[in-house]
């Protein structure tokens, strides 16, 4: 009579394991912000046997990440949440235009991600109208940076046919084009203390170089998704004055299709774990769950929906 037992406690422990979800989360390059959150988010839902199997996967950044969730290639990302709205409303910038991606749902906002426009110190770069006729990195292809880039140098009146030459590398890459002297400037969208930045003020004598406010006001009329933000000195070596700049924000976002239990389980398993704030300093510095569920760009998942209805964060 023990055998049959055994083997029907088999196969209920094979059927547990077949039904586990698998969830691959994209984040971004592997020198910025979004691969050590994703990472530390991932770890947090697998530490937590909720039946997620999640793996973090460094990708091109925001753009890339939407239209991977759009193809059933990711489950879950990180993007923009500028970037989260030209895409579900398929207007705004080309990589969306006339192709809304409406299958990507929200789950939360984590921290703000700065605009940074870093140049050689010595390349003549002392304002974004400088970057006429020079050699900049605008962000990888499928980044948020990308199109940040083409944002501001609108807003001073230049495209990118007025560079030298726009270069579409990862921040890695970027790094490497300055170190060499290929490059004159990067852009690069992160949260503050992103490890190219610092990386490049440790191995070169750079400068961040100034949005204006009156530009930033600009901006925001016609992009409303853009705040002002100062980089304050002394976060990078070298840099020691505060940086006028832009930021927009870090989401989380989800396939319209993952499971709401599973959505509200990895919620459950990260934003109520002591150790989330913990994964990077600025989820430490602006994250908050009482204002993640503010001004979404795009609707809320129904598994997001019911973690913030039972905290009475929405109602």
């Amino acid at each position: 009579m023990k055998k049959p037992l055994l083997f029907l406690s088999a196969l209920a422990l094979a059927g547990s394991a077949l039904a586990q979800t698998f969830i691959t989360f994209g984040s971004g390059g592997t020198t910025g912000v979004y691969f050590p959150v994703a990472t530390g988010m991932a770890r947090l839902v697998n530490e937590a046997n909720i039946g997620v199997r999640a793996n973090a996967r460094s990708t091109g950044g925001s753009v890339f990440n939407i239209n991977a969730i759009a193809s059933g290639e990711l489950q879950m990302a990180l993007a923009q949440n500028d970037i989260a709205y030209y895409a579900y409303n398929g207007t705004g910038i080309p990589a969306f235009d006339g192709r809304p991606v409406r299958s990507i749902r929200a789950v939360g906002v984590l921290y703000p991600e700065v605009v940074h426009v870093v140049a050689r110190a010595g390349a003549g770069i002392n304002t974004i109208a400088d970057l006429r006729g020079k050699r900049v990195v605008i962000g990888d292809v499928g980044s948020g940076t990308e199109q940040n880039a083409r944002q501001i140098l609108e807003a001073y009146g230049l495209s990118l046919s007025d560079l030298r030459e726009a270069i579409r590398v990862n921040p890695n890459n970027a790094l490497a084009l300055m170190q060499d002297g290929r490059a004159d400037a990067f852009f690069f969208t992160g949260g503050l203390g992103a490890a190219v930045i610092s990386q490049a003020a440790q191995t070169l004598r750079i400068q961040l170089v100034e949005v204006e406010y009156n530009r930033v006001q600009e901006l925001a009329k016609k992009y409303p998704f853009y705040r002002a933000f100062n980089i304050e000195g002394g976060l990078y070596r070298g840099v020691d004055v505060t940086t006028p700049s832009v930021a927009v924000f870090a989401m989380w976002i989800a396939a319209e299709s993952v499971s709401p239990d599973v959505v509200y389980n990895m919620m459950k398993a990260t934003f109520d774990n002591p150790e989330f704030r913990s994964i990077h300093p600025n989820l430490q510095r602006f994250f908050n769950v009482n204002t993640a569920a503010r001004n979404l760009p795009i609707p809320l998942h129904p598994g997001a929906e019911r973690y913030y209805r039972e905290k009475r964060i929405i109602r």
